[in-house]
């Protein structure tokens, strides 16, 4: 395995907890297996570097019904966003229109892979920031499944400038630009810029990349995507 991949496979984040400083991933061939390691929780790996920045399990709230992105509930704006969980994700240049599933941290410290057989799904990081929150989300998905190209099979058509939008749980919708697009070799992945927890609400898309190693039966790359949110 590498030394430093927030994953490895078809597609996977790497996310960050607040005050848990640090974080790992890997995921395998045409499944999203992530493993999340973190700094002294849930076990460690000498397979990686984890990168600082961390956050609590996120505090219960009232609950609120999910919005879309037609709803005149799903109000935009561009201040730091209190918590509340991601429904939707939209991606207009590359057409996506996808749904969230949190991904949470099991028992062994890995992150708990979404549906392998849904094309059009994307996880997040449940026990990291929301996306409009104050910090970095991590959102992933999948490049491809065993029998198709996925929901960010695509992604690398990005550039800087680049609009997408994520519909909150409590009817807002956080607008976000794209800062960077940067394809990393999963050998020399650089854990603490991309996790590292942020000072303003920024957020991580995350998929594989690259060749795909046969005998390795894994990308050679990870491509993250940076934003922040306007």
């Amino acid at each position: 395995m590498a030394a430093h991949p927030p994953y490895s496979g078809g597609t996977g984040p790497g996310p960050t907890r607040r005050n848990r400083p640090n974080v790992t991933v890997l995921v395998a061939l045409g499944l999203l297996i992530v493993s999340l390691i973190l700094f002294g929780r849930e076990g460690s790996s000498p397979d990686a570097s984890p990168p600082p920045g961390a956050r609590h399990a996120p505090q219960a709230a009232t609950p609120s019904p999910p919005a879309t992105a037609s709803s005149p509930s799903a109000r935009a704006t561009s201040r730091p966003l209190p918590r509340s969980r991601p429904v939707r994700l939209h991606i207009p240049k590359i057409s996506v229109d996808a749904p969230f599933t949190p991904l949470e941290v099991g028992a062994t410290g890995q992150l708990e892979a979404p549906p392998p057989n849904d094309v059009n799904l994307v996880g997040w990081h449940s026990d990291g920031a929301t996306p409009g929150e104050t910090g970095t989300a991590i959102i992933a998905g999948h490049v491809d499944t065993a029998t198709s190209p996925a929901v960010f099979a695509q992604l690398g058509a990005l550039a800087k400038g680049d609009v997408f939008d994520v519909v909150r749980a409590d009817g807002r919708k956080a607008n976000f630009v794209v800062d960077d697009v940067e394809t990393f070799a999963k050998d020399n992945f650089p854990d603490e810029r991309v996790y590292a927890d942020a000072k303003r609400p920024e957020v991580r898309l995350i998929t594989c990349a690259g060749d795909y190693d046969h005998t390795a039966k894994d990308y050679t790359d990870n491509l993250v995507v940076f934003g922040h949110l306007i």
